[in-house]
C-alpha cells in the first residue's frame, strides 16, 4: 500500500491542490493528514475536496491549530474518517491515532492521548501492519531535541503498542525528518507531503 502523509496545511488551498495532484501522479491508495488543516479554526473552503476529486480516500487527526468542532465539521462535510474516533483497517494495515497537542486551542492532555491511542490500537491490533497517526511528536526522540517538547503518551504508545510506523507533524522545521524509536519508524511530515510505501 502507498500513502501520502502530510500535515500543517493551515488553510492553504493551493497547497492542497498541489498535494492532490501529487497523490494522483504517484497513484497513492490513501491520504493521511496529521492535523493543522486550519489556521486557528479558519479553514479554507476546499481543504479535502481536491483529494476526493482524485478518488483518494482520506483519514486524519486534528492538530493544535484546529479549533474544537473542526474535526466534526470535516468528518460531516467530506465523509472522511477521524482516526482518533474510528480506527480503520485497509489492506491489512491498521491506522489509529490521536489529534491535538500539549499547546494551542486544541489542547489534548497526556491522559487523553494515552486513552485514544490505546483504545484505537485495540481495534487494529490484529492487522498485519500498524500506523499510528498523531499531530504530536514523541518525547525523548531527536525531533524533540531539535525543536519543542514532545508527548510522553506518544512515546509510551511507541514502546507499548509497537506500531510499525508513526506519522506526526506539528514541527514545521523538522519536516522530512525520520528516526527510529524501538522498532517504530517515525516520519515527521509537513505541507510538502511524503510518499510512504507500506
Amino acid at each position: 500500500m502507498k500513502v501520502l502523509a502530510l500535515s500543517d496545511t493551515h488553510g492553504n488551498e493551493d497547497m492542497v491542490r498541489r498535494l492532490a495532484d501529487e497523490a494522483e501522479k504517484n497513484d497513492v491508495d490513501l491520504v493521511l493528514i496529521a492535523g493543522d488543516i486550519s489556521e486557528f479554526g479558519e479553514i479554507g473552503k476546499n481543504m479535502i475536496g481536491p483529494f476526493l476529486a482524485k478518488g483518494k480516500k482520506v483519514v486524519f487527526v486534528a492538530g493544535n491549530h484546529d479549533a474544537p468542532g473542526i474535526a466534526e465539521f470535516l468528518t460531516e462535510k467530506y465523509k472522511i474518517t477521524n482516526v482518533q474516533n474510528h480506527a480503520i483497517i485497509q489492506e491489512d494495515v491498521g491506522i489509529f491515532g490521536c489529534g491535538g497537542a500539549n499547546i494551542g486551542i486544541n489542547f489534548t492532555s497526556e491522559k487523553e492521548m494515552h486513552h485514544y491511542l490505546t483504545k484505537g490500537f485495540g481495534y487494529v491490533s490484529a492487522a498485519d501492519k500498524k500506523i499510528m497517526l498523531t499531530h504530536m511528536h514523541p518525547k525523548g526522540g531527536l525531533i524533540e531535541k531539535f525543536s519543542f517538547p514532545g508527548s510522553e503518551s506518544v512515546t509510551r504508545a511507541i514502546y507499548e503498542l509497537k506500531p510499525d510506523i508513526h506519522i506526526c507533524g506539528h514541527i514545521h522545521e523538522m519536516e522530512g525528518f525520520e528516526e527510529k524509536i524501538g522498532k517504530t519508524h517515525i516520519f515527521c511530515v509537513g505541507s510538502r507531503g511524503k510518499i510512504i510505501e507500506i
